[in-house]
């Protein structure tokens, strides 16, 4: 019984990285089809974050089964409801990376970002799937250690973000209100993101030592 228990354990661990690595892939693909004003990359994005919901949809099942049948306790079941809460996150960061293909395709076939502030979107695009690679790393390797460089990280962006405000809402910002508006939001929208995988990371962390490296709310 043990035996067949961590075989369904170790298969929902598979299925939430692999939901991990396609909410990597749609990050990263919103950001080039943001910065390339690529209409066909932004639809595949957003036709792409159906798949990810039915994943979550999926893990969901696999842990309520676990649930609901084995009686898990103590590290066995902080594992199962840390599959439940970091799918709900990565739902929302394929639907974050699915808004940021939908502003691409909002203002096709002109391109969103000013070429003055593509180096900006370029970082936070970059560290927001390079966040979430790591949180597929950390989950094959049931590893409790990533929370402090993914904060790290998080800050990063959260500080180009701030740069990014900073200029859009200048007396000499150039492009238009409707130009600033886009990149707020698309800045937002990279902000929580990261701020989603941070509490991803937390919670592995949770799930693997019963103790909170820090306490967030998102």
């Amino acid at each position: 019984m043990r035996e067949s228990f961590h075989e369904e354990l170790n298969r929902l661990r598979t299925e939430l990285r692999r939901m991990c690595a396609l909410t990597a892939e749609a990050i990263r693909r919103a950001s080039r089809s943001l910065l390339t004003a690529d209409l066909d990359i932004a639809e595949q994005v957003i036709a792409a974050d159906a798949e990810i919901d039915w994943a979550r949809a999926d893990c969901e099942s696999q842990a309520q089964a676990l649930l609901a049948l084995q009686a898990p306790k103590a590290h066995d079941l902080r594992a199962i409801l840390a599959a439940i809460y970091c799918a709900d996150r990565f739902e929302r960061m394929g639907d974050l990376a699915a808004h940021i293909a939908g502003i691409t395709r909002f203002a096709h076939p002109a391109c969103a970002i000013p070429v003055e502030l593509e180096p900006a979107f370029a970082e936070m695009g970059g560290a927001a799937a390079g966040m979430a690679d790591r949180l597929a790393e950390l989950i094959a390797r049931e590893c409790a250690c990533g929370f402090a460089d993914l904060a790290e990280t998080d800050q990063t962006i959260d500080t180009v973000r701030a740069r990014v405000l900073t200029l859009i809402t200048s007396d000499q910002w150039p492009h238009g209100v409707q130009a600033a508006i886009n990149l707020a939001l698309l800045a937002r929208f990279y902000e929580r993101f990261g701020d989603q995988a941070v509490a991803v990371a937390n919670r592995l962390g949770f799930a693997e030592t019963g103790e909170l490296p820090f306490h967030i709310h998102t």
